[in-house]
């Protein structure tokens, strides 16, 4: 595990930098949780990508053979299941304009997302989407994500086989009614809504899309 976790730190680091910096959580039942901050400028914008570590240590294992146990953050934890060793990997990233918003307090928030898969056996993939049922920050307009397709900020990770390779798998924060359409009409149509309106997904202070 925590070989993975240099690896990927290190891929990190070549894609984005130095971290400025890092927050560590841990929940009754699961593995610790770091989120690293990194800030980047493109043509005068501070981009502030807040990216997590840990969840890769773990594969993700498959829900339909997931027996529930006590509480967890989430959710229930499952104390029995024995992942695959081959099973997904994946880490997140978020990425943000900066000072617009107390975006910084979303450090937590990530976390509780990355522990998904350890605490309700879930597998995170593009095209779902993950609810907090609460401010992705303080004021945020944001409760949930859909998760968008790896492989274009940071490469996968490839790791020895039967391992399967690391993904980072960027979050696009939805509003309440962009999340309550995409579960009617799906995660492409919503993608393709934002495109066709231009928005910009990145602002923390965005409105909802025109869904109509």
């Amino acid at each position: 595990m925590a070989e993975i976790l240099a690896l990927v730190e290190a891929r990190l680091r070549t894609a984005l930098g130095e971290p400025d910096a890092r927050a560590a959580v841990t929940f009754l039942g699961t593995d610790r949780i770091e989120v690293l901050r990194f800030r980047d400028s493109q043509g005068g914008t501070d981009i502030v990508r807040y990216v997590t570590l840990g969840m890769s240590a773990q594969p993700m294992a498959d829900p339909a053979g997931t027996v529930t146990g006590g509480p967890g953050p989430h959710g229930p934890v499952n104390p029995y299941a024995a992942p695959s060793p081959s099973g997904p990997r994946a880490e997140l990233v978020l990425s943000v304009r900066a000072g617009l918003a107390d975006t910084g307090q979303v450090l937590r928030p990530l976390a509780v997302l990355a522990a998904s898969p350890q605490v309700e056996g879930v597998i995170v993939a593009p095209g779902g989407s993950l609810d907090l049922g609460e401010p992705l920050w303080p004021g945020a307009p944001f409760s949930s994500v859909l998760v968008g397709e790896p492989g274009g900020l940071i490469e996968d990770l490839e790791l020895d086989p039967p391992l399967e390779p690391v993904r980072f798998l960027p979050l696009l924060p939805m509003t309440p009614n962009e999340a309550a359409w995409k579960r009617v009409r799906g995660a492409q149509e919503l993608q393709e809504r934002w495109l066709a309106h231009g928005t910009d997904l990145r602002d923390p202070l965005r409105r909802s899309v025109a869904l109509d």
